[in-house]
């Protein structure tokens, strides 16, 4: 099951390296059990349920490919992630790796287009989004602190960039450009 990610899943698990060590330490582990469980709890709350059930049957044991079924490409890479990660440790994300956001504009931008015109699932998603950002600290923090506004309707790339560097600065621009053109 070992197997090589391309760009796009590298940077799906830099974004949730944290999470991926903390399933495979429980498994090896099971006195990282409790704080995973209440975590999976939360996850399940936030519409994270597909991923949550599948990590769980991860715990109790469960190695196979189904584990896959009915995610989406995201939880698919995550659980992929965790099972290779369970197989050989060293080919774990770096958890203090920091996603480069530049591959998340497009994504971001249809989330925060969807969420500003009234879709629940959207401003959900989102919701966690910027909870994990905030978490990730640094310019992360500083956007995920900013979502809110970007649902709003804020568009001032001066307002919604202060205080980040370079590579804040760029994502939000990206994020901008790709409202810009949803918008239409």
């Amino acid at each position: 099951m070992t197997r090589a990610f391309d760009e796009k899943s590298e940077q799906i698990r830099a974004v949730h390296a944290r999470f991926i060590h903390s399933v495979v330490h429980a498994c090896h582990n099971r006195e990282n059990l409790p704080p995973l469980q209440q975590a999976l709890d939360r996850f399940a709350q936030q519409g994270w349920e597909p991923l949550v059930k599948a990590v769980r049957r991860i715990i109790a044991g469960e190695r196979g490919d189904d584990l896959l079924n009915g995610l989406d490409d995201e939880d698919a890479v995550i659980l992929q992630s965790i099972l290779t990660g369970l197989q050989n440790p060293d080919t774990l994300p770096d958890p203090d790796q920091k996603p480069d956001g530049s591959h998340a504009a497009p994504g971001l931008a249809q989330m925060i287009f969807a969420a500003g015109r009234g879709d629940a699932a959207a401003l959900q998603g989102l919701a966690v989004m910027a909870e994990q950002m905030t978490r990730a600290g640094g310019e992360m923090a500083l956007l995920g602190g900013r979502m809110r506004d970007l649902i709003n309707g804020e568009r001032s790339s001066a307002k919604l960039t202060r205080g980040m560097g370079a590579q804040g600065k760029s994502l939000v621009y990206s994020i901008l450009e790709e409202l810009g053109k949803l918008a239409g």
